[in-house]
């Protein structure tokens, strides 16, 4: 079992950045990918970035060349550097760890951080 708390989210305005951060309590090394998720009011969650233990990036098409994903294997964080920030990006932001397994995949998640983007 592994615990993950997501911080760095905040009010911000439309045109700025965040840096959310997700710290495991354990190693990351032995999860398959690491990603952040959002949620915004009335909507389903939505994938907005993941990256694979060795290290490849994918992005929704939506946040494409705004948003970066990274990891710190040796600090089990994963970072999401937000930029060019819309309203539209306002959602409670969650931090996924996923192991997968040939009948199942594992999933891990925080408890979310809100964005709020002001327009």
């Amino acid at each position: 079992q592994v615990q993950l708390v997501e911080s760095g989210g905040g009010l911000v305005q439309a045109g700025g950045s965040l840096r959310l951060s997700c710290a495991a309590s354990g190693s990351i090394v032995s999860f398959n990918a690491m990603g952040w998720y959002r949620q915004a009011p009335g909507k389903q969650r939505e994938l907005v970035a993941s990256i694979t233990s060795g290290g490849t990036a994918t992005y929704a098409d939506t946040v494409k060349g705004r948003f970066t994903i990274s990891r710190d294997n040796a600090k089990n964080t994963v970072y999401l550097q937000m930029s060019s920030l819309k309203p539209e990006d306002t959602a409670v932001y969650y931090c996924n760890a996923r192991r997968r397994t040939v009948l199942v995949n594992y999933d891990y998640w925080g408890q979310g951080t809100q964005v709020t983007v002001s327009s």
